[in-house]
This record gives C-alpha cells, structure tokens and sequence, in this order.
C-alpha cells in the first residue's frame, strides 16, 4: 500500500509539474525565437514550433525524483549523463552540433551511464565484450530516439509505451526504486503529449530526445535479471524494437542512397506512412499498438509462459506485418 501511494505520488507530481511549465516554457521559446522552422522536407508542421519541450521533462522528473527517491551514490553518475544529454541537445537547438561533436557528448554521458555500473552483467558475454556492448547499446538507443522525433507526439508516444512497460517489468521483479523513477518519467511524458499530440504546439527537441533516448538505454540495465541470465536483455530489445528498427532501417538506406547515415533526409517511416495516406494520429495508434504487442510477447516470454519457438514466430509475424503496413497505401 505504501508503495503504491509512493508510485502515484511521483506520477503525479511529475505530471503536474510537467503539464504547468510546457505551455511557459513554449512561451519562453517563442519570445526567444528558440523554434523548429518547416524545411518541406523532413520538417513538415505548418508554421515555426517552439522546441525545448525537453526542458519540462526535465525538470518535472527532477523534480519528482527529489522528493520520492531514495538517491544513491551509483545514481550521481547516471544523473550527471542523463543531465548532459539534456545539454548536449539544448546546445544543439540552439547553435547546431557537429555530427562529431554531438556523438562526442553522446558517448561522454554514455561513459556516465557506465561508470554508474548499468552495463552487461551476465556470464554469457565475456568482460572483455560487456563493456563495448553496452555503450553500442546506449548510443543506438540514444540516436534511435533522436532520430524517431519527427512526427507530432511520436517519440513521446514511444518513449512512454516503452517506460510502462519498464515500469510492469520493474513490479514483477520487486525493484520499487526503478519503479518510482519511471513512474516520474512517465507523468512527465503523458502531461508533455497534451502538448505534442498533433498539431503540436511544442516539439521535445534534441535536448529532450537525447535525455528520453539516455534514460531508455540505462534503465534495462538498472533492473536485476535474476535466474533470467543473458536472454533476460532481450526484453528491453523487444520493447524497443520500433525506434531500433528506425535507425537500423534510416541507416541502411541512406547508405544505399549514399547520403551520409547521420545527415537528415525524408526516409523515416512515419513520413513514409503519411505520404502514403496515413493521419498522425493513425500513425500513433499503429505504434503503441506494436509497442504493446511487443511488450505482451516479451513479458510472456521472460516469464516463460512462452518459449523461443513462440518468440520467433511472433518475431516473424511482427516484421511481416511492420513491412506490409508499410508498403500499402491507403485510399
């Protein structure tokens, strides 16, 4: 009972934090001229967006953090990354990054991330692999949430299905702190989409993509596997197979168009769908969709409930049918 409470509490505040600085901090950007400019390109919205949505994830997580969670020494140095990534992303909104120089901060908090301790711990994975998965681990996610926040509420809904997720994976396993920082994640990202759902009347921006794309990469290595062993890091893979589909799929393209991978360029699959007749909000419902499927047959699977056979048939029918929807137009 008191847990519950706790976890209500941080949602709660979180939200609430969160609802009350967007619309203030999008006035902030507006009079600073701190906006998304439609190129017709890639950036399609109607008029200039203020983008430091980020912000007020930020600090209504923070926020609620400070007041619910029981801070340890391992999580200075998770914050210390997580709060980099913010700056990193804000520095590039505001007088755009290098893509050298944005990887650079990008593997610095990743190095964070990792001197807190969240990298592989499991038998199966030499020590002398642990380490260079991980932080391939964390910078694939990192970009692959950079690189998905390009549709109305799109990230935010991604970001959001995969921390409930998290968060029912972290209750199963008894681990309450893990539990109580998602659930301040995940306020602060529901009050943010009231904001961001289409038409958006603000846009996360890097800072916030980068910060959401830092927290999903560290957290699957906050929870304890258990008797789970290796193939308990499937689950996170799983749960986030649509944004890692987005950067596997942009990379492999662009690099067919011999357009370099980290440039920008019209072949994300959310502009893919709406040219072929889908609506924004079509487009969200198909993702949390797959994001629940995803979640159901991972959990099912961790649980044993289902076995590996299961697993790659669903696999399977998940790919076919991701690259079917895809490829139809609509009427």
């Amino acid at each position: 009972m008191v847990a519950t409470v706790k976890f209500f509490f941080s949602f709660l505040l979180s939200f609430l934090v969160s609802f009350y600085l967007v619309p203030i901090i999008s006035s902030v950007a507006i009079r600073l001229n701190i906006l998304d400019v439609p190129d017709g390109r890639v950036k399609k919205h109607k008029k200039p967006t203020p983008y430091l949505g980020g912000v007020a994830i930020y600090v209504a997580f923070i926020t609620s953090l400070a007041l619910t969670f029981p801070f340890e020494n391992q999580m200075f140095a998770f914050f210390v990354g997580s709060t980099l990534l913010l700056f990193v992303g804000l520095i590039d909104d505001l007088v755009p990054l290098r893509p050298q120089q944005k990887f650079a901060g990008q593997i610095i908090a990743a190095l964070c991330f990792l001197r807190a301790g969240f990298s592989l711990k499991t038998h199966f994975f030499m020590n002398l692999w642990a380490l260079p998965i991980s932080l391939f681990w964390m910078l694939l996610v990192i970009n692959a949430f950079n690189l998905v926040d390009v549709m109305d509420g799109l990230a935010t809904t991604l970001a959001s299905c995969a921390t409930f997720s998290f968060f029912i994976i972290a209750l199963y396993f008894g681990q309450t702190s893990v539990a109580l920082l998602l659930a301040a994640l995940l306020g602060a990202l529901l009050a943010f989409f009231w904001y961001n759902k289409p038409n958006a009347s603000i846009y996360l921006g890097d800072a916030g993509s980068l910060f959401i794309g830092g927290l999903m990469a560290a957290v699957p290595f906050m929870i304890h596997w258990g008797k789970y062993h290796w193939y308990g890091y499937l689950s996170p893979v799983i749960i986030l197979a649509v944004p890692l589909l987005e950067v596997s799929t942009l990379v492999l393209v662009r690099t067919y168009k011999k357009i370099p991978f980290y440039l920008p360029s019209p072949d994300h699959f959310s502009i893919y769908l709406q040219h072929n007749g889908w609506s924004k909000w079509e487009i969200l419902g198909y993702v949390a969709l797959m994001s629940t499927v995803l979640f159901v047959a991972s959990f099912l699977f961790l649980t044993g409930i289902i076995g590996w056979t299961i697993l790659l048939l669903a696999a399977a029918a998940f790919l076919v049918v991701w690259g079917f929807l895809l490829s139809r137009k609509r009427k």
